[in-house]
């Protein structure tokens, strides 16, 4: 496809296929926006260069075209009747004389930053599980490094006038999941979203501690009250977004942001929200993908966290109180602190879930008795006392006494 420098297009002759695929796509996240369904199925029959000049009008639509794209929405678990695609194309036309993808990626390179698309070795693959409604390309803020996978990342997600139960609980498991290697996603927002983005940068251990995933672009840190966080995250951990910069971050691109959250996770966990809370449209993400939801139980009196009663008594989300619950929903205990990390998570992995449940279970400083690692593990005494000998010959918990306790080893 030949593009024209009078709609901000550089031309694309004698570009490899990716870098051509890299502006088209830097095009189409200006000209459309997020989730649109019938551009993503454009995209979808077309890929990004052509479907950028049937968008723009530079390309003829051909007879079967609106075919596929209707094929492609019922596949993707959309309407299986739109208005057409001359309608969409007078719906986007507006946008067209302002693309410039070029400045866009000039913008990125400025900022530090850059665009990934899908192929991209630094894409996250868990964004494969929104189907259609992957999006077309994130504007990456921060260092070039991979992305963590679902199962090391947790959505910690929450109201945004908190309270101070929902702070403190907050900051204290984003500090220890952030503790056991994992990442803890957010949306940069006040409240809940921006108490998961400071504890975790205060207990990172892994490469990535925590991702903000904002509503606008990434040239501008919004809000501007938490400037200064951001800034941090964008330094130590990275901060997404799937608009261009210079998007204003619009109440419908916050709630069209709540997937990409949901997805780049394996859990999500609901601390505070009230009974319409943007978060729980997060949960609902999270649930419609196949991700383990969860919420936090707070006071009945408390509004604040109605959202979470209400996902709990619906069945539709795992109640959790501590770090560790959350660690075992993902799979696992987490990486722990230790030289040899490596080493210590290979032999994690070859313990059962009792065995994964008790070893979470264990103090690391004084020691329990079988009988009180029983109601905290939630296990049989028998189970707890096979548990503590396998442990014991891996060396990731000692006996003081008929008492136990993890070995610092683990």
């Amino acid at each position: 496809m030949s593009t024209r420098d009078t709609k901000g297009f550089t031309a694309m002759a004698g570009l490899g296929k990716q870098d051509k695929e890299r502006i088209a796509r830097a095009a189409l996240a200006r000209l459309m926006e997020p989730q649109d369904s019938v551009g993503l199925a454009l995209v979808r029959a077309l890929g990004a260069v052509d479907a950028l000049g049937v968008a723009t009008g530079e390309l003829g639509a051909g007879p079967n075209l609106e075919r596929e794209i209707s094929a492609v929405l019922v596949d993707g678990g959309g309407a299986s009747s739109w208005a057409g695609l001359p309608a969409s194309v007078r719906r986007w036309a507006p946008r067209v004389r302002d693309l410039a993808p070029d400045r866009d990626l000039e913008t990125m390179t400025r900022l530090g930053g850059r665009l990934i698309i899908p192929g991209d070795a630094l894409w996250p693959e868990q964004l494969e599980a929104l189907g259609l409604q992957e999006p077309l390309c994130l504007w990456w803020r921060g260092r070039e490094q991979p992305l963590p996978g679902s199962g090391h990342s947790i959505a910690l997600v929450g109201s945004r006038d908190s309270t101070n139960y929902g702070a403190s609980v907050t900051g204290d498991l984003a500090y220890g999941l952030a503790q056991r290697g994992f990442t803890v996603v957010s949306g940069g927002a006040y409240g809940i979203d921006a108490h998961a983005h400071r504890g975790a940068l205060s207990g990172g251990v892994a490469s990535v501690p925590t991702i903000a995933v904002m509503a606008g672009g990434v040239d501008r840190f919004y809000p501007s009250g938490n400037e200064d966080l951001l800034r941090a995250v964008a330094t130590q951990g990275a901060v997404i977004s799937e608009v261009p910069p210079g998007s204003a971050p619009t109440r419908y691109r916050f709630l069209q942001r709540n997937r990409i959250i949901a997805a780049l996770a394996s859990v999500t966990v609901v601390v505070e929200a009230r009974w319409r809370s943007g978060a729980l449209n997060t949960a609902h993400h999270a649930e419609s993908i196949g991700r383990v939801v969860a919420a936090v139980p707070g006071s009945i009196h408390s509004a604040n966290s109605a959202g979470c009663h209400r996902l709990l008594r619906d069945g539709g989300a795992v109640c959790v109180t501590d770090v560790g619950e959350i660690a075992e929903l993902a799979g696992g205990i987490g990486e722990r602190l230790s030289e040899d990390r490596d080493t210590g998570a290979a032999v994690h992995d070859g313990l059962s879930l009792e065995d994964l449940i008790l070893l979470d279970a264990l103090p690391l400083r004084s020691a329990s008795s079988v009988e009180k690692l029983t109601v905290v593990a939630g296990l049989s005494a028998d189970a707890v006392r096979a548990g503590l000998g396998r442990l014991g010959l891996l060396g990731l918990a000692s006996s003081e006494r008929g008492a136990w306790k993890r070995s610092k080893t683990s």
